[in-house]
C-alpha cells in the first residue's frame, strides 16, 4: 500500500514561493498519478493540480495556472508542487494524493491515498 509523506509549507509574504514535495513509499508510483488539494478555513477541500507519473502530463486549475508547476523524480518517487507568485488566496493546508490511472482526475474521490497536509500561509 502506497504511503504518502509530505514536506514543505511554512509562511511567506505574498509574491514569494513555496515548494512542497511528496514522498512516496511502499511502491512505485508509475502506474499512479498524484494529485495536489488544498483546503481553506471554512471551505471544501479543492483539486490544484496533478501529474501523470507515466508521462509527466499535468493539470492545473486556473486560479494557479503560470505560478504553480509540478514535477517528479523517478528515483526519489517524489513529487513536488512549486509555489510562486503566491497570494493571501493561496493560504491553506495543502494535501497530496495519489492514484492508480494514467488521467489527471480533479475529483478528491477519485484519489485513494493521502499524505498528512501541510499548511501554507501567504502574509498580505
Amino acid at each position: 500500500q502506497v504511503q504518502l509523506v509530505q514536506s514543505g509549507g511554512g509562511l511567506v509574504q505574498a509574491g514569494g514561493s513555496l515548494r512542497l514535495s511528496c514522498a512516496a513509499s511502499g511502491g512505485t508510483l508509475g502506474t499512479y498519478t498524484v494529485g495536489w488539494f488544498r483546503q481553506a478555513p471554512g471551505k471544501e477541500r479543492e483539486f490544484v493540480s496533478a501529474i501523470t507519473w507515466f508521462d509527466g502530463k499535468t493539470a492545473f486549475i486556473d486560479s494557479v495556472q503560470g505560478r504553480f508547476t509540478m514535477s517528479r523524480d523517478n528515483t526519489k518517487n517524489t513529487v513536488d508542487l512549486q509555489m510562486n507568485s503566491l497570494k493571501p488566496e493561496d493560504t491553506a493546508i495543502y494535501y497530496c494524493a495519489a492514484r492508480r490511472g494514467y488521467d489527471t482526475k480533479t475529483e478528491l474521490a477519485q484519489y485513494y491515498y493521502w499524505g498528512q497536509g501541510t499548511q501554507v500561509t501567504v502574509s498580505e
